[in-house]
């Protein structure tokens, strides 16, 4: 489609842009549209890229994260399948009310996998021709975003042994301990940012190395399209040039035999050429299911480290990175309240960080208590919030009146097993944590034995009436959470 360069065509086809995006996510989402969607602004339309202006970095990272399927949609549809997209970020230094300069800081970014044709399998849209011969080094885009590092990646409990893997990864990227490395955890933990600062980092120590970053839906597009253009082997021998390769949400390979075939040709060629491979998941290799035992082991070799919720210090060290990142002035007591009353993930966290900010500039209010409260309760009430598996221990100890502690202990007793049972059972059902996780957060057991005592619970509910009265008791404690 044609777009002529000039200000009122480019306003009238954002509106059109803005409408579509409101349709597609209903009446239901109204409240996100107006929150992440009314305040963008189209700046310009030059040589083939659009460039948005956004309230904040904060903002931008949150809607790219979080709604970039449609982001690309309205790319497509409204200003071509070839267009690229930059985005303008207001920056301001202050409270909101105040009067002062702000200025406009670009931040580039050119045909993404996000924005790329989906029948576009080269990783980067400035390699013409992205297949190169066997043993000759190419220059290629990583498609990493330079502003995930690990200076700005909080360190705590949930992450210590991840991030540390990480850096160790990135600092002897030439013969590293840990390959691969798989990163696995829930959505919104902070996956993305790791294994791209590890990236980032190679990139600045090894700048000759070449890094790709890409996803397991890209990945696999790329290969169905290989395949149509019966150019199977210049895909592989592109990908066997990569001397850092990391590759996010593996599970998605699952069931997926000839793209799973493909990915074990390319991991093997470059394990045995000592070249990384970093992997993501939402859960540990015991728990995928859909891949082939083959390709499974191989993500045993190397470290699996898991990436679990923060706690409350955790929080609080985010939200203050990122409040100094911004330049903002923000009560103590509003950040806390931030802190206490968000506890699923990182990216809801921050979400509920950039929707504040959001909602304190476009409606000209203090960044207050006040508004955190009314901005937070918005939230929990249209989003399931998780429950703890420190909650469900706590819950079930005190039901049958033992203490937590004892979960841990080895005794036999019948009413401190049971208890423990009954906590892998809840947890089971209520977290999105793995098996391997829940076990070694009660009692330091393996995922078998959540595993066995899953099974055990089931068969008690059918055969013992008591047994089943306590397990609907519990129930209805959990679901008044």
């Amino acid at each position: 489609m044609e777009l002529q360069e000039n200000k009122s065509g480019l306003e009238e086809l954002w509106a059109e842009s803005l409408k579509f995006i409101k349709d597609n996510l209903g009446d239901d989402n109204i409240q996100s549209y107006k929150t992440w969607f009314e305040p963008i602004q189209a700046l310009s339309w030059e040589n083939n890229t659009l460039t948005l202006q956004v309230p904040s970095d904060f903002y931008r990272e949150y809607i790219e994260d979080n709604y970039i399927d449609l982001l690309r949609s309205v790319l497509h549809k409204f200003f071509g399948v070839n267009a690229s997209l930059q985005y303008g970020v207001l920056v301001k230094r202050n409270v909101p009310d105040k009067k002062i300069a702000s200025r406009i800081e670009t931040t580039t970014k050119k045909n993404t996998q996000a924005y790329a044709p989906v029948n576009q399998y080269s990783p980067n849209k400035e390699i013409k021709d992205p297949f190169i011969i066997p043993g000759v080094k190419s220059t290629i885009d990583s498609q990493l975003n330079p502003s995930y590092t690990f200076s700005n990646y909080v360190e705590g409990d949930c992450n210590r042994l991840a991030r540390s893997a990480g850096l160790a990864v990135a600092h002897n990227a030439v013969k590293s301990n840990y390959n691969p490395l798989l990163i696995y955890g829930k959505s919104g933990l902070g996956k993305t940012h790791l294994v791209q600062a590890i990236g980032v980092e190679i990139k600045e120590m090894y700048p000759k190395k070449n890094v790709l970053y890409v996803d397991a839906d890209t990945f696999e597009r790329q290969f169905v399209q290989a395949t149509l253009d019966n150019d199977r082997n210049n895909f592989l021998h592109f990908y066997q040039n990569i001397d850092v390769l990391i590759i996010e949400d593996v599970q998605l390979f699952a069931k997926k035999e000839q793209t799973q075939n493909a990915f074990f040709q390319i991991f093997n060629y470059l394990h045995q050429k000592g070249k990384q491979i970093i992997l993501t998941s939402d859960c540990p290799p015991v728990d995928m299911q859909g891949l082939n035992e083959r390709l499974l082991s191989r993500f045993k070799w190397g470290l699996s480290a898991e990436l679990t919720v923060p706690n409350f210090e955790t929080r609080l060290e985010i939200l203050e990175l990122k409040i100094k990142k911004e330049g903002l002035n923000i009560d103590e007591d509003v950040v806390e309240y931030i802190a206490n009353h968000i506890s699923s993930n990182v990216r809801e966290l921050e979400g509920v960080l950039i929707s504040i900010f959001a909602q304190a500039t476009i409606n000209k209010k203090q960044l207050s208590l006040d508004l955190a409260k009314d901005v937070v309760e918005k939230l929990v009430k249209s989003t399931q919030q998780d429950i703890s598996i420190d909650f469900i221990k706590k819950t079930v100890c005190d039901y049958f009146n033992i203490a937590p502690d004892q979960l841990k202990s080895k005794t036999r007793k019948r009413e401190i097993v049971q208890s423990r049972q009954v906590a892998m059972y809840f947890a089971k059902i209520y977290t999105k944590n793995s098996l391997a996780s829940i076990g070694s957060q009660i009692g330091g057991k393996d995922h078998a034995t959540v595993l066995h005592a899953c099974k055990t619970v089931n068969n008690l509910i059918e055969t013992d009436k008591g047994f089943k009265r306590y397990i609907t008791d519990l129930e209805k404690r959990f679901k008044l959470q």
